[in-house]
């Protein structure tokens, strides 16, 4: 998928698919979430720095640009990079 030109045009595609939030989500260098869970759905696309998400076993390497998307009730953990990271989110409760 190709870079979204802003923030507004994040939400309201999200909004359009039945998402009911949208936010920014900046985190600190070298933060680290330990294994957590979310009652909402996510769909998320980074757009600044760099972070690990682990899910299901297996750890992806995120940077800009790319997205990723979580089930309700997914144990998984982050841990962001050297300069933190910043990422846009949808969510959407269940």
């Amino acid at each position: 998928p190709t870079m979204l030109l802003s923030f507004e045009q994040f939400a309201a595609d999200a909004r359009a698919r039945g998402f009911t939030d949208a936010l920014e989500r900046r985190w600190a260098p070298r933060t680290v979430l330990d294994t957590h869970t979310h009652a909402f759905a996510v769909e998320a696309r980074v757009v600044q720095g760099e972070m690990w998400l682990t899910h299901d076993g297996r750890t992806r390497h995120l940077r800009p640009g790319d997205t990723f998307v979580l089930d309700p009730q997914v144990p998984h953990d982050e841990r962001y990079g050297d300069d933190g990271a910043t990422y846009w989110v949808a969510r959407r409760a269940v």
